[in-house]
This record gives C-alpha cells, structure tokens and sequence, in this order.
C-alpha cells in the first residue's frame, strides 16, 4: 500500500479509538445548516515521509494533485490572496466580494522584509539561502502574523516550513495548527511534498524527508462514518509522481510540472460536507 495511507490509517485509527470529543465546548465552525461543528481529535501528531522512498499520494480517496499544487504553487508562487489567480473554487467561502481572502497566506509570503543582503519576501529569502547558506538553521517561513490576523478571513492553518539541508538532501517540516483529516490531509501532504521537491531542484539538492507536524488533529462528526468505510478498504499500491527535470527556476514551475503514472484510487461515492 502507499505510505501515505498506511499513515493516514494509522492516525484516523488512533483519533476514532483515543482521541478526545470537543462536544464540550464552544466551537467556531459551522455546518451550512447552522449546526455547530464539532470533532474528535488527538494532540500533535507527527508524520515523516521519506521522499526517496515514494511520494505521498494516497489511495483509500482521490487527491486531485493538479489543483492542490496549483494552491501551493498559488501561495509560495504568486504569492496571491486572491481567489480570482486560482483555478478551484475552494476558497470562495472565504472571500470578499472582490476575491480577496485579506491579508493571508500568499499576502504574506509576498511581503518584503529587509536583511544584510537586500530586501527579500519569504519565498526568495528560503531560494537565497538554500544556494547561498545551505549550513543555515534559520531558513523557514511564517505566515502566522498576530499584527495582520484580524484582517485575514481566515487564519492560516498550514503555518510554517523549516527547510534542512544534510549530506546534500533537502528536508523540511511542515508545521500545522489545525487539520481536518478527510478532507484536507493528504491534499496538504501532497501540497508540502511537492514543495520540498521544487526547492531541492532548483537548489541543486535532493529531496529528503518531509516531516508533518499537526497540533489539533481531528475527524468531524459528519465525517465519521465516511473515514470508517475508508479505513475498511484496501489501499492500492502508491503511484509514481515525477518531477520535470528541466525546471531550474522556482517561478518556471507549473502544476503540469508533476506527473503523475499509475493512480489507483478508491471512490468514495458521497459529497463531503465542508465546515466553515
């Protein structure tokens, strides 16, 4: 079976056995009829994938690869707060009435800040130094910015990437606040993953591991028994994704930069309700 779903089983497993109601409590989302959104969850749960290994796609449910790495390519690329510069409609809930999703992810990832060596926003400060200071330990990003987050529509879950760079390898860590595991892990996983893998290529290094660190994560009540009829499926083995060996340029990439062969997949035949 792909690694990505032996760990998606294992933790889903560990949430619907061991993890903790939040019925007690007060919650921000809400289901589209009103009704409080309420989850079982479990604290900071920590997955690594070995990138050499295989890439981390699962199987037990569809990603659609195209659009999350055209949201990741989105944020860290055109370091865009509009939804109108994306293709998928996944983050309309959250827009104004001009697109704008206010001062949030890509916003930030588009900010200049200065530094001894010029002024750089976050994305070309990482490329810089993943060129120029590889033996650095402070090559990271945050997007997580108290003084904006009331002019964000909504605070960034995926918060922050710390890049390592070891006997030529590229590894990272993707640090998450929050995460909804049926609809949004591996769409993250994929997202980060494939990350990692740009800035090794372009960098002239080797993907390493991706480690992927979640504070609160959790299962939605409405989404309980959809998880369960997945985890009684049979994984199917993990495809193989690739990545365009002639792109040297970070900007150059594009989402049909991956390819994709041998996509086995389970179906899993119902509308996932989304809580905003």
């Amino acid at each position: 079976m792909s690694y990505a779903d032996q760990l998606f089983i294992q933790d889903c497993t560990d949430i619907l056995q061991n993890g903790t109601w939040d019925t007690d409590m007060p919650v921000r989302p809400r289901w589209e009829d009103g009704t409080p959104a309420h989850t079982v969850k479990k604290f900071c749960v920590v997955d690594r994938y070995d990138l050499q290994q295989e890439f981390p796609l699962m199987t037990l449910r569809k990603t659609n690869v195209t659009a999350a790495l055209d949201e990741i390519l989105w944020i860290w690329q055109k370091k865009s707060n509009n939804v109108k510069d994306l293709h998928s409609k996944i983050w309309d809930a959250w827009a104004d009435e001009n697109g704008s999703i206010g001062k949030a992810y890509g916003y930030q990832m588009g900010v200049k800040h200065h530094y001894a060596e010029g002024d750089f926003d976050q994305t070309d400060r990482i490329l810089y130094d993943l060129k120029h200071n590889p033996g650095s330990r402070r090559i990271l990003s945050n997007i997580y910015v108290h003084a904006d987050l009331h002019e964000m529509n909504l605070y960034p879950c995926a918060y922050s990437m710390t890049f390592n760079v070891a006997n030529g390898r590229l590894n990272a860590i993707l640090n998450q606040r929050s995460q909804d595991m049926l609809t949004a892990n591996n769409w993250n996983v994929c997202q980060y993953a494939a990350l990692t893998m740009m800035m090794a290529q372009v960098s002239g290094l080797t993907p390493g591991e991706f480690v992927h660190v979640i504070a609160d994560c959790h299962i939605y009540d409405r989404h309980v028994d959809m998880v369960k009829e997945m985890l009684q499926k049979e994984p199917f083995p993990a495809p193989k994704v690739t990545l365009d060996p002639t792109v040297t340029d970070f900007y150059a990439f594009t989402p049909e930069s991956f390819t994709v062969e041998n996509y086995q997949y389970h179906t899993l035949g119902r509308k996932v309700p989304v809580a905003v």
